[in-house]
């Protein structure tokens, strides 16, 4: 359903009579167009960085609400977007593949869309969305039943809508569109139901397809609807026909690296999650059981959708630690071009940004069981008694043995993205410290329904927090500073040229620290946990900072003996908008 307000402010209706086109140098300039964000990430590769320092360390304690906007309706659940600001109008997703066009002037509703949900749809963590991306005169977003949808910026109407995979075989779709040279490239989601992962490119104004990539070796890949050339060796590293439902869904979405010309997307978990039904558990000769792509990170030339290279996280991965978490290209502190990562498995990785070569790897969290390190080629060095017991061994042929590995398999790091700074040199990283039980169980694929072969248990680490912030050096892997919090971190992390990192707890609090010393500078409570991505900018020479908040995804679905620990929190759908305002900024 779409709805149109009768009674649009004077200056909404103002602002979206000059809509101009939005291009592929604006979006290469985002971050530096202040005024504006309008690609996923501040940036298309994901630094998550604003180069605004109106607000700083001694202002923002100065930091006042400006408007805050409710999603309305019973469809709460988890808030994961980043909102985007182009020309005096905010989009926004929400839970239940909504978008909303809001006047950032007033935070009226300008128009709202809302897509019409099968029966059946199969989302793995909540029914969220991770937010738009913006090209020309449409706005484009993806839907719970695997479509795309693009609209028009000024109106909501539908301009086109296109079918990514079947919902009824366990595909959905959440991350945030990635757009390139007129290009809007998708992943999907599904990866617990036995789907495979895939890249696709679509022509922007007409919605055709113009090239596919799979992620599991032995698929095919598309260039003008031809076959192009297939995704690795045919059972080069699956044995049997498991390939043909291994997973690796590509469910967070890529970043593009300029620079290099080339999209980098993240494949997730094998399929089924037993690694021994995957040849994964006990590698035989000429099968490394390494599973390729899945658990990698996969770079793609964006013109053809064909791997320029690639880098797996989690070879004979049994642990469900997906490789799909962000990668971020930046320049290091010496002038190497790197992408950095913090991987689901609790190391986060620097790689050289010409081919993705392995440069180094160091933990960000503080218990790691599944391995003991990584070695000099990036491969880890396993620890191969905690890996899930085989189920074949049991004797009532039930699960296999049960082992204690941490981190659990909501990752070191998940989906929430992390931030770099241009100001101080680091990453700033959203951890969890916990672990779980976690043991194999036969299973067969069937389509449709959960494709797993493992049961588990998620449990804290420490009694005193789960969620840590982490402020890490890439160029030696070292913390500069951390800051814990109780309930686990689920949202994403902005940095400024003002001094300041901005991030949300579950707790409700929005947060402002220090970049250098990880001291509280600021908070506001918005009222309902924050899973969401904050945004900067500036208008009429004040700076606004805005967040959604709202709890929910994986946590509460997933969690086990933690979810127990969070199930107090409210669930919300709220917009916040602060602002620093013009008398206040000088004010100390």
């Amino acid at each position: 359903m779409k709805k149109l307000l009768a009674a649009m402010s004077v200056s909404a209706l103002a602002v979206t009579a000059a809509h101009a086109q939005v291009t592929e140098e604006m979006l290469a300039n985002d971050r530096m167009d202040t005024s504006n964000v309008v690609t996923n990430g501040m940036g298309r590769d994901l630094q998550r960085y604003s180069p605004l320092e109106t607000l700083n360390k001694d202002n923002v304690k100065n930091l006042v609400p400006a408007w805050a906007f409710s999603m309305g309706g019973e469809k709460q659940r988890g808030q994961e977007t980043q909102p985007l600001i182009y020309d005096g109008i905010m989009y926004v997703t929400g839970s239940y593949s909504r978008l909303y066009a809001i006047d950032v002037m007033t935070g009226e509703e300008l128009w709202q869309y809302d897509a019409r949900l099968p029966e059946g749809i199969l989302p793995c963590c909540d029914v969220i969305n991770r937010g738009a991306a913006i090209y020309g005169d449409k706005i484009f977003f993806g839907t719970l039943d695997a479509r795309i949808v693009a609209l028009d910026l000024k109106t909501g109407d539908v301009v086109w809508r296109d079918k990514i995979a079947d919902y009824k075989a366990g595909y959905s779709y959440t991350a945030a569109p990635l757009i390139v040279d007129g290009l809007v490239v998708t992943g999907n989601s599904g990866g617990e139901f036995g789907i495979v992962g895939e890249v696709q490119a679509r022509n922007a104004d007409t919605g055709d397809i113009v090239w596919t990539r799979p992620m599991i070796e032995g698929h095919m890949g598309t260039l003008n609807g031809e076959e192009s050339t297939m995704t690795g060796t045919l059972n080069a590293t699956w044995p049997g026909d498991l390939w043909k439902t291994g997973g690796g869904a590509t469910w967070l979405g890529g970043s593009y690296d300029i620079e290099t010309d080339t999209l980098v997307f993240g494949a997730g978990n094998p399929a089924p999650w037993n690694s021994w039904l995957r040849g994964a558990g006990e590698p035989t000769e000429g099968n490394t059981g390494d599973n390729l792509y899945a658990a990698s990170r996969v770079g793609i030339d964006p013109k053809t959708g064909d791997i320029k290279w690639h880098f797996q996280t989690t070879p004979r991965e049994g642990w469900d630690y997906d490789g799909v978490n962000e990668v971020v290209a930046y320049t290091d502190r010496e002038g190497n071009k790197r992408f950095a990562t913090a991987d689901r498995n609790g190391y986060f990785y620097v790689l050289n940004r010409e081919d993705g070569a392995f440069v180094s790897a160091n933990p960000f969290v503080k218990d790691i069981t599944w391995a003991n390190g990584i070695d000099e080629t990036g491969r880890p060095i396993f620890n191969e008694p905690n890996r899930p017991g085989n189920p074949a061994l049991a004797a009532d042929g039930g699960k296999g043995e049960v082992v204690f590995s941490s981190p659990s398999f909501l990752g070191g790091k998940n989906w929430m993205p992390m931030a770099f700074s241009q100001n101080t040199g680091n990453f700033y990283v959203p951890s969890n410290e916990w672990g779980m039980d976690i043991w194999n169980e036969p299973v067969t694929y069937k389509k449709g329904a959960a494709y797993l072969g493992s049961g588990f248990t998620i449990k804290p680490n420490y009694e005193d927090h789960i969620g840590s912030l982490k402020a890490i050096d890439p160029d030696t892997g070292e913390w500069v500073w951390e800051y814990k919090n109780d309930a686990p971190l689920w949202g994403g992390v902005m940095t400024t040229a003002g001094g300041l990192v901005f991030f949300g707890t579950p707790e409700g609090k929005f947060i402002a620290l220090d970049d250098a010393t990880g001291e509280e500078l600021w908070s506001f409570q918005t009222g309902s946990g924050i899973v969401g991505q904050p945004v900067t900018w500036e208008m009429d020479g004040e700076q606004y900072v805005s967040v959604v908040s709202g709890w929910g995804g994986a946590v509460p679905l997933w969690g086990g003996e933690v979810a127990k620990k969070v199930n107090y929190l409210n669930q919300g759908g709220m917009v916040w908008t602060f602002k620093l305002p013009k008398q206040l900024a000088s004010a100390n």
